[in-house]
């Protein structure tokens, strides 16, 4: 399985937010400003979070978006769904051979399990330590 652009930038809008939780709407200009991305599509990706629940436009001059939600309550596996669609490495049926389709499952569920005990604090939480180990050293 293979992200595409729609996840990975639906996830960059997330943790943006999740950054910015309780401290009012975030504008998706300035999502795209510092993330180098266009504005436009992000545009296209808001409305089907927006849609699903995940997030709440606020209008206005100082309006944008913030999360529905705490940040630890929204999963990778959330934002994905929502951008991506169901979760599956391939396409299987009833009719493949049962060792073959045992394993599609087995990668299908892994996949899953790590995307649904990721949460946008964990990405945020992780995205900070980061951060903080990028040393600067001067001789």
């Amino acid at each position: 399985m293979k992200i595409s652009t729609k996840g990975r930038y639906g996830l960059t809008i997330m943790m943006e937010l999740a950054a910015k939780y309780g401290e009012g709407p975030t504008s998706l200009k300035s999502i795209a400003e510092k993330n180098q991305l266009s504005e436009h599509y992000l545009e296209q990706l808001i409305a089907p979070l927006r849609n699903a629940g995940l997030v709440k436009s606020i209008r206005g001059a100082y309006g944008g978006y913030i999360l529905s939600r705490e940040a630890s309550e929204i999963t990778a596996g959330d934002v994905i769904r929502v951008l991506e669609g169901p979760i599956s490495p391939v396409d299987f049926t009833e009719e493949d051979d049962p060792a073959k389709r045992n394993l599609w499952l087995r990668i299908r569920d892994g996949i899953a399990n790590v995307l649904d005990s990721t949460t946008l604090a964990d990405l945020i939480s992780y995205h900070e330590q980061e951060k903080s180990e990028n040393y600067m050293f001067y001789i």
